[in-house]
Protein backbone atom coordinates (compact mmCIF):
# COMPACT_ATOMS: atom_id res chain seq x y z
CA UNK A 1 0.00 0.00 0.00
CA UNK A 2 1.19 2.91 -0.99
CA UNK A 3 1.87 6.00 1.35
CA UNK A 4 -0.62 9.20 1.22
CA UNK A 5 0.72 12.50 0.25
CA UNK A 6 0.43 15.04 2.84
CA UNK A 7 -1.60 17.51 0.81
CA UNK A 8 -3.97 14.55 -0.91
CA UNK A 9 -7.46 15.98 -1.47
CA UNK A 10 -8.53 15.14 2.05
CA UNK A 11 -12.17 15.49 0.98
CA UNK A 12 -11.47 11.92 -0.17
CA UNK A 13 -12.27 9.98 3.64
CA UNK A 14 -15.10 8.18 1.86
CA UNK A 15 -12.98 6.65 -0.60
CA UNK A 16 -11.80 2.63 0.73
CA UNK A 17 -8.18 2.15 0.22
CA UNK A 18 -9.26 -0.97 -1.88
CA UNK A 19 -11.65 -0.97 -5.23
CA UNK A 20 -14.70 -3.17 -4.36
CA UNK A 21 -15.41 -6.10 -5.86
CA UNK A 22 -17.05 -6.92 -8.80
CA UNK A 23 -20.15 -9.29 -7.38
CA UNK A 24 -20.45 -12.44 -9.51
CA UNK A 25 -23.38 -12.00 -11.76
CA UNK A 26 -25.50 -14.90 -10.87
CA UNK A 27 -24.82 -13.63 -7.00
CA UNK A 28 -28.02 -11.74 -4.87
CA UNK A 29 -27.39 -8.15 -4.91
CA UNK A 30 -27.08 -7.12 -0.89
CA UNK A 31 -25.75 -4.19 1.24
CA UNK A 32 -22.41 -5.27 1.66
CA UNK A 33 -20.77 -5.51 5.20
CA UNK A 34 -18.66 -2.87 6.70
CA UNK A 35 -14.88 -4.35 6.67
CA UNK A 36 -13.36 -3.24 10.09
CA UNK A 37 -9.14 -2.77 10.13
CA UNK A 38 -7.90 -5.67 12.17
CA UNK A 39 -5.23 -5.86 14.73
CA UNK A 40 -2.03 -6.86 13.19
CA UNK A 41 -2.81 -5.79 9.54
CA UNK A 42 -0.57 -3.02 7.76
CA UNK A 43 -3.68 -0.33 8.29
CA UNK A 44 -3.72 -1.30 11.88
CA UNK A 45 0.26 -0.18 12.64
CA UNK A 46 -0.06 2.52 10.11
CA UNK A 47 -3.27 4.12 12.27
CA UNK A 48 -1.75 3.64 15.82
CA UNK A 49 1.58 5.42 14.60
CA UNK A 50 -0.74 7.88 13.05
CA UNK A 51 -2.91 8.40 16.01
CA UNK A 52 0.15 8.28 18.80
CA UNK A 53 1.75 11.32 16.71
CA UNK A 54 -1.81 13.30 16.87
CA UNK A 55 -1.72 12.85 20.69
CA UNK A 56 1.85 13.49 21.12
CA UNK A 57 1.58 16.87 19.30
CA UNK A 58 -1.65 17.82 20.77
CA UNK A 59 -0.16 17.82 24.19
CA UNK A 60 3.27 18.54 23.69
CA UNK A 61 2.00 22.03 22.30
CA UNK A 62 -0.77 22.56 24.92
CA UNK A 63 1.60 21.83 28.05
CA UNK A 64 4.98 23.14 26.76
CA UNK A 65 4.74 26.96 28.32
CA UNK A 66 4.00 25.14 31.64
CA UNK A 67 7.79 24.75 33.40
CA UNK A 68 8.52 28.35 31.23
CA UNK A 69 6.23 30.23 33.44
CA UNK A 70 9.11 32.35 35.29
CA UNK A 71 10.95 33.13 32.11
CA UNK A 72 7.58 34.82 31.02
CA UNK A 73 7.22 37.01 34.17
CA UNK A 74 11.25 37.85 33.52
CA UNK A 75 11.35 38.56 29.79
CA UNK A 76 8.41 40.64 29.89
CA UNK A 77 8.12 41.80 33.27
CA UNK A 78 4.60 40.22 33.62
CA UNK A 79 3.05 38.88 37.14
CA UNK A 80 2.77 35.18 38.00
CA UNK A 81 -0.36 35.68 37.73
CA UNK A 82 -0.30 36.90 34.22
CA UNK A 83 1.72 34.73 33.15
CA UNK A 84 -0.55 31.73 33.45
CA UNK A 85 -2.42 33.23 31.23
CA UNK A 86 -0.27 31.62 28.64
CA UNK A 87 -1.74 28.20 29.89
CA UNK A 88 -5.26 29.21 30.70
CA UNK A 89 -5.92 30.90 27.92
CA UNK A 90 -5.08 27.71 25.58
CA UNK A 91 -6.66 24.85 27.57
CA UNK A 92 -9.99 27.48 27.45
CA UNK A 93 -10.12 28.28 24.03
CA UNK A 94 -9.40 24.21 23.46
CA UNK A 95 -12.19 23.02 25.52
CA UNK A 96 -14.71 25.30 23.11
CA UNK A 97 -13.32 24.06 20.05
CA UNK A 98 -13.58 20.57 21.01
CA UNK A 99 -17.58 20.87 21.04
CA UNK A 100 -17.50 22.63 17.82
CA UNK A 101 -15.17 20.49 16.06
CA UNK A 102 -16.83 17.17 17.19
CA UNK A 103 -19.67 18.48 15.64
CA UNK A 104 -18.37 19.96 12.31
CA UNK A 105 -16.31 17.12 11.57
CA UNK A 106 -19.39 15.14 10.76
CA UNK A 107 -19.87 17.65 8.26
CA UNK A 108 -16.00 17.66 7.01
CA UNK A 109 -14.49 14.88 7.79
CA UNK A 110 -12.24 13.57 10.32
CA UNK A 111 -9.02 13.02 8.82
CA UNK A 112 -8.52 16.29 7.18
CA UNK A 113 -9.52 18.05 10.06
CA UNK A 114 -6.79 16.85 12.39
CA UNK A 115 -3.79 16.73 9.66
CA UNK A 116 -4.67 20.81 9.39
CA UNK A 117 -5.42 21.33 13.36
CA UNK A 118 -1.95 19.77 14.23
CA UNK A 119 -0.62 21.93 11.15
CA UNK A 120 -1.89 24.99 12.09
CA UNK A 121 -1.33 24.71 16.01
CA UNK A 122 2.42 23.80 15.39
CA UNK A 123 2.77 27.04 13.00
CA UNK A 124 0.98 29.36 16.10
CA UNK A 125 3.51 27.47 18.88
CA UNK A 126 6.28 28.77 16.78
CA UNK A 127 4.89 32.04 16.12
CA UNK A 128 4.52 32.95 19.88
CA UNK A 129 7.76 31.54 20.70
CA UNK A 130 9.12 34.85 18.66
CA UNK A 131 6.66 37.14 19.15
CA UNK A 132 8.27 40.51 20.65
CA UNK A 133 4.75 41.26 22.52
CA UNK A 134 2.88 39.79 25.32
CA UNK A 135 -0.31 39.97 24.24
CA UNK A 136 0.96 39.02 20.32
CA UNK A 137 1.76 35.67 22.55
CA UNK A 138 -1.08 35.29 24.33
CA UNK A 139 -3.30 35.85 21.23
CA UNK A 140 -1.06 33.32 19.50
CA UNK A 141 -1.66 30.60 22.33
CA UNK A 142 -5.41 30.85 22.36
CA UNK A 143 -5.51 30.43 18.54
CA UNK A 144 -3.25 27.64 19.73
CA UNK A 145 -5.90 26.22 21.67
CA UNK A 146 -8.69 26.54 19.17
CA UNK A 147 -7.27 25.22 16.78
CA UNK A 148 -5.97 21.98 18.67
CA UNK A 149 -9.83 21.27 19.27
CA UNK A 150 -9.80 19.50 15.97
CA UNK A 151 -7.75 16.52 17.00
CA UNK A 152 -8.78 15.45 20.66
CA UNK A 153 -12.12 15.55 19.42
CA UNK A 154 -12.18 13.64 16.22
CA UNK A 155 -9.21 11.10 17.49
CA UNK A 156 -11.95 9.13 18.93
CA UNK A 157 -14.60 8.80 16.25
CA UNK A 158 -11.91 8.07 13.58
CA UNK A 159 -10.83 5.31 15.73
CA UNK A 160 -14.30 3.93 16.40
CA UNK A 161 -15.47 4.05 12.77
CA UNK A 162 -12.52 2.25 11.80
CA UNK A 163 -10.95 -0.60 13.70
CA UNK A 164 -12.54 -3.76 14.93
CA UNK A 165 -14.42 -3.24 18.04
CA UNK A 166 -13.03 -6.39 19.12
CA UNK A 167 -9.22 -4.93 18.83
CA UNK A 168 -10.59 -1.06 19.80
CA UNK A 169 -9.18 -1.30 23.44
CA UNK A 170 -5.85 -1.13 21.90
CA UNK A 171 -5.54 0.72 19.80
CA UNK A 172 -7.31 3.45 21.88
CA UNK A 173 -4.72 2.61 24.11
CA UNK A 174 -2.08 3.88 22.15
CA UNK A 175 -3.77 6.85 21.21
CA UNK A 176 -3.70 7.81 25.09
CA UNK A 177 -0.12 6.65 25.21
CA UNK A 178 0.99 8.96 22.87
CA UNK A 179 -1.60 11.66 24.81
CA UNK A 180 0.84 11.10 28.00
CA UNK A 181 4.23 11.00 26.20
CA UNK A 182 3.40 14.23 24.74
CA UNK A 183 2.64 16.04 28.24
CA UNK A 184 5.54 14.80 29.68
CA UNK A 185 7.37 15.61 26.68
CA UNK A 186 6.00 18.92 26.96
CA UNK A 187 6.95 20.04 30.44
CA UNK A 188 10.05 17.84 31.14
CA UNK A 189 11.44 18.03 27.50
CA UNK A 190 11.22 21.92 26.85
CA UNK A 191 12.75 22.29 30.23
CA UNK A 192 16.06 20.22 29.73
CA UNK A 193 16.12 22.65 26.75
CA UNK A 194 16.06 25.09 29.26
CA UNK A 195 19.82 24.18 30.62
CA UNK A 196 21.48 24.74 26.89
CA UNK A 197 19.42 27.65 25.26
CA UNK A 198 16.97 30.10 25.73
CA UNK A 199 12.70 29.61 26.33
CA UNK A 200 12.20 31.16 22.60
CA UNK A 201 14.48 28.21 21.27
CA UNK A 202 13.28 25.87 23.40
CA UNK A 203 9.64 26.71 21.85
CA UNK A 204 10.73 26.47 18.71
CA UNK A 205 12.75 23.62 18.41
CA UNK A 206 9.12 21.78 19.34
CA UNK A 207 7.03 23.51 17.21
CA UNK A 208 9.58 21.86 15.00
CA UNK A 209 9.22 18.46 15.98
CA UNK A 210 5.56 18.95 15.90
CA UNK A 211 5.41 20.20 12.46
CA UNK A 212 7.54 16.66 11.70
CA UNK A 213 4.71 14.81 13.15
CA UNK A 214 1.99 16.60 10.90
CA UNK A 215 3.30 15.64 8.05
CA UNK A 216 4.13 11.87 9.69
CA UNK A 217 0.18 11.84 10.63
CA UNK A 218 -0.72 12.89 6.65
CA UNK A 219 1.54 10.08 5.48
CA UNK A 220 0.22 7.04 7.72
CA UNK A 221 -2.93 7.62 8.30
CA UNK A 222 -5.48 5.98 5.83
CA UNK A 223 -8.43 7.38 4.36
CA UNK A 224 -11.83 6.83 6.29
CA UNK A 225 -14.00 3.71 5.00
CA UNK A 226 -16.68 4.51 7.39
CA UNK A 227 -17.31 7.80 7.58
CA UNK A 228 -20.76 9.16 6.43
CA UNK A 229 -21.00 13.04 5.56
CA UNK A 230 -23.72 14.82 7.10
CA UNK A 231 -24.44 17.82 5.26
CA UNK A 232 -26.52 21.11 6.03
CA UNK A 233 -26.47 20.51 9.68
CA UNK A 234 -28.02 23.80 11.75
CA UNK A 235 -27.30 24.66 14.97
CA UNK A 236 -30.38 22.86 16.51
CA UNK A 237 -29.68 19.84 14.56
CA UNK A 238 -26.40 19.71 16.83
CA UNK A 239 -28.07 20.05 19.57
CA UNK A 240 -30.40 17.78 19.21
CA UNK A 241 -27.45 15.16 18.41
CA UNK A 242 -25.46 16.33 22.00
CA UNK A 243 -28.97 16.10 24.21
CA UNK A 244 -29.36 11.86 22.03
CA UNK A 245 -25.90 11.38 23.80
CA UNK A 246 -27.03 12.55 27.11
CA UNK A 247 -30.22 10.25 26.92
CA UNK A 248 -27.99 7.06 25.60
CA UNK A 249 -28.00 5.04 28.68
CA UNK A 250 -24.33 4.66 30.46
CA UNK A 251 -22.86 7.23 28.22
CA UNK A 252 -23.32 10.33 30.63
CA UNK A 253 -21.69 8.11 33.38
CA UNK A 254 -18.84 7.56 30.85
CA UNK A 255 -18.57 11.94 30.83
CA UNK A 256 -18.97 11.52 34.40
CA UNK A 257 -15.87 9.51 34.93
CA UNK A 258 -13.95 11.55 32.54
CA UNK A 259 -14.61 14.42 34.73
CA UNK A 260 -13.81 12.51 37.67
CA UNK A 261 -10.42 11.29 36.58
CA UNK A 262 -8.64 14.43 35.56
CA UNK A 263 -10.26 16.27 38.26
CA UNK A 264 -8.32 13.81 40.73
CA UNK A 265 -5.07 13.76 38.21
CA UNK A 266 -4.75 17.61 38.01
CA UNK A 267 -6.09 18.37 42.21
CA UNK A 268 -2.70 15.78 42.73
CA UNK A 269 -0.09 17.04 40.61
CA UNK A 270 -1.44 21.08 40.84
CA UNK A 271 -0.54 21.27 45.18
CA UNK A 272 1.95 18.26 45.56
CA UNK A 273 4.07 20.82 43.80
CA UNK A 274 3.66 23.23 46.84
CA UNK A 275 3.72 20.78 49.55
CA UNK A 276 7.20 19.57 47.79
CA UNK A 277 8.79 23.14 48.16
CA UNK A 278 7.67 22.78 51.68
CA UNK A 279 9.73 21.35 54.66
CA UNK A 280 10.86 18.86 54.89
CA UNK A 281 11.58 18.26 51.60
CA UNK A 282 12.59 21.76 50.22
CA UNK A 283 12.72 20.68 46.26
CA UNK A 284 13.95 23.01 43.76
CA UNK A 285 11.61 24.27 40.61
CA UNK A 286 14.06 22.78 38.62
CA UNK A 287 13.75 19.21 41.05
CA UNK A 288 9.78 19.48 41.33
CA UNK A 289 9.62 19.99 37.49
CA UNK A 290 11.31 16.18 37.08
CA UNK A 291 8.20 14.35 38.78
CA UNK A 292 6.72 14.95 35.54
CA UNK A 293 8.61 11.91 34.20
CA UNK A 294 6.46 9.40 35.76
CA UNK A 295 4.03 10.22 32.80
CA UNK A 296 6.14 7.64 31.57
CA UNK A 297 4.15 5.11 33.38
CA UNK A 298 1.22 6.71 31.52
CA UNK A 299 2.74 5.64 27.96
CA UNK A 300 2.76 2.06 29.19
CA UNK A 301 -0.36 1.72 31.09
CA UNK A 302 -2.68 3.09 28.43
CA UNK A 303 -1.78 0.31 25.81
CA UNK A 304 -1.96 -1.92 28.65
CA UNK A 305 -5.71 -1.16 29.01
CA UNK A 306 -6.51 -1.08 26.09
CA UNK A 307 -5.41 -4.98 25.65
CA UNK A 308 -7.15 -5.78 29.35
CA UNK A 309 -10.20 -3.75 28.03
CA UNK A 310 -10.41 -6.17 25.04
CA UNK A 311 -9.38 -9.54 26.87
CA UNK A 312 -11.21 -8.57 30.25
CA UNK A 313 -14.22 -6.45 29.62
CA UNK A 314 -13.72 -2.45 29.89
CA UNK A 315 -15.44 -2.60 33.50
CA UNK A 316 -12.89 -4.92 34.96
CA UNK A 317 -10.23 -2.72 33.15
CA UNK A 318 -11.28 0.53 34.15
CA UNK A 319 -11.85 -0.93 37.88
CA UNK A 320 -8.11 -1.72 38.02
CA UNK A 321 -7.74 1.70 36.84
CA UNK A 322 -9.30 2.97 40.01
CA UNK A 323 -7.98 1.16 42.30
CA UNK A 324 -4.79 1.44 41.18
CA UNK A 325 -4.55 5.47 40.93
CA UNK A 326 -6.28 5.50 44.79
CA UNK A 327 -3.62 3.09 45.97
CA UNK A 328 -1.02 5.72 44.51
CA UNK A 329 -3.05 8.46 46.39
CA UNK A 330 -2.48 6.77 49.52
CA UNK A 331 1.33 6.55 49.40
CA UNK A 332 1.44 9.91 48.64
CA UNK A 333 1.32 10.64 52.23
CA UNK A 334 3.89 9.26 53.10
CA UNK A 335 7.15 11.24 54.70
CA UNK A 336 9.54 9.31 52.24
CA UNK A 337 9.94 11.11 48.87
CA UNK A 338 10.81 7.52 46.97
CA UNK A 339 7.23 6.67 48.18
CA UNK A 340 5.79 9.98 46.98
CA UNK A 341 7.51 9.16 43.74
CA UNK A 342 6.57 5.75 43.54
CA UNK A 343 2.75 7.06 44.52
CA UNK A 344 2.62 9.50 41.74
CA UNK A 345 4.06 6.43 39.33
CA UNK A 346 0.43 4.57 40.23
CA UNK A 347 -1.65 8.09 40.45
CA UNK A 348 -0.31 8.75 36.71
CA UNK A 349 -0.73 4.82 35.54
CA UNK A 350 -4.34 4.27 37.00
CA UNK A 351 -5.63 7.69 35.37
CA UNK A 352 -4.52 6.55 32.06
CA UNK A 353 -5.92 3.40 32.09
CA UNK A 354 -9.07 4.89 33.31
CA UNK A 355 -9.22 7.31 30.62
CA UNK A 356 -8.14 5.10 27.90
CA UNK A 357 -10.90 2.56 28.82
CA UNK A 358 -13.15 5.98 28.62
CA UNK A 359 -12.40 7.25 25.47
CA UNK A 360 -13.02 3.54 23.96
CA UNK A 361 -16.48 3.24 25.91
CA UNK A 362 -17.67 6.47 24.15
CA UNK A 363 -17.00 4.93 20.68
CA UNK A 364 -18.74 1.71 21.37
CA UNK A 365 -21.81 3.45 23.17
CA UNK A 366 -22.36 6.27 20.92
CA UNK A 367 -25.32 5.82 18.96
CA UNK A 368 -24.20 7.54 15.21
CA UNK A 369 -22.43 10.71 15.20
CA UNK A 370 -19.62 9.68 16.97
CA UNK A 371 -17.63 12.99 16.52
CA UNK A 372 -20.61 14.97 18.74
CA UNK A 373 -20.10 12.11 21.63
CA UNK A 374 -16.23 12.36 21.64
CA UNK A 375 -16.87 16.05 22.00
CA UNK A 376 -19.47 15.67 25.06
CA UNK A 377 -16.69 13.53 26.76
CA UNK A 378 -13.85 16.14 25.94
CA UNK A 379 -15.31 18.63 27.34
CA UNK A 380 -16.74 17.24 30.78
CA UNK A 381 -12.84 15.46 30.73
CA UNK A 382 -11.47 19.54 30.63
CA UNK A 383 -14.40 20.71 32.50
CA UNK A 384 -12.97 18.19 35.31
CA UNK A 385 -9.48 19.81 34.72
CA UNK A 386 -10.75 23.67 35.24
CA UNK A 387 -13.13 22.69 38.26
CA UNK A 388 -10.77 20.73 40.62
CA UNK A 389 -7.63 22.18 39.60
CA UNK A 390 -9.00 25.66 40.95
CA UNK A 391 -11.39 23.66 43.53
CA UNK A 392 -8.46 21.88 45.16
CA UNK A 393 -6.99 25.22 46.10
CA UNK A 394 -9.62 25.93 48.53
CA UNK A 395 -9.56 21.83 49.92
CA UNK A 396 -5.63 22.81 50.07
CA UNK A 397 -6.04 25.72 52.18
CA UNK A 398 -8.67 24.21 55.04
CA UNK A 399 -6.69 20.99 55.24
CA UNK A 400 -3.02 21.18 52.90
CA UNK A 401 -1.87 18.20 51.48
CA UNK A 402 -3.73 15.00 53.62
CA UNK A 403 -7.49 17.33 52.49
CA UNK A 404 -6.05 16.86 48.93
CA UNK A 405 -5.75 13.31 49.10
CA UNK A 406 -9.29 13.26 51.01
CA UNK A 407 -10.88 15.25 47.87
CA UNK A 408 -9.24 12.72 45.57
CA UNK A 409 -10.12 9.88 47.38
CA UNK A 410 -13.66 11.01 47.62
CA UNK A 411 -13.79 12.01 43.44
CA UNK A 412 -11.99 8.24 42.80
CA UNK A 413 -14.97 6.68 45.04
CA UNK A 414 -17.89 8.33 42.44
CA UNK A 415 -15.50 7.13 39.96
CA UNK A 416 -15.81 3.28 41.23
CA UNK A 417 -19.94 3.97 41.62
CA UNK A 418 -20.16 4.94 37.98
CA UNK A 419 -18.02 2.17 36.42
CA UNK A 420 -19.86 -0.21 38.30
CA UNK A 421 -23.25 1.16 36.85
CA UNK A 422 -21.56 1.84 33.47
CA UNK A 423 -20.99 -1.84 33.10
CA UNK A 424 -24.43 -3.27 34.76
CA UNK A 425 -25.90 -0.97 31.82
CA UNK A 426 -23.62 -1.11 28.54
CA UNK A 427 -20.99 -3.72 28.80
CA UNK A 428 -22.92 -6.09 26.83
CA UNK A 429 -23.58 -3.32 24.31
Amino acid sequence: MTLASPLEAFPTDTTPDTPPQKPAETAPEKTPEKTYVVKGSAAYRRISLALFLAGFSTFSLLYAIQPLLPSLVQHYGVSPAESSLALSLTTGSLAVAIMLAGAFSESFGRRGMMFWSMLGAALCHIGAALSPDWHLLLALRAAEGFILGGVPAVAMAYLAEEIDPRCLGTAMGLYVGGVAFGGMAGRVGVGLLLEICSWRTALTVLGGLDLIAAIGFALLLPPSRHFIRRKGMSFADHGRTWLGHLATPGLPLVFLCGFLALGSFVATFNYLTFRLSDDPFGLSPGAISAIFLVYISGVFASPLAGVLADRYGRMPAQLSGVAVMAAGTLMTLSSSLVMIVLGLVGVTGGFFIIHAVASGWVGRLARGSKGHASSLYLLAYYAGSSSMGSGGGWVWSLGGWPAIVGLVSALLGLTLIATLRIGALAEGA
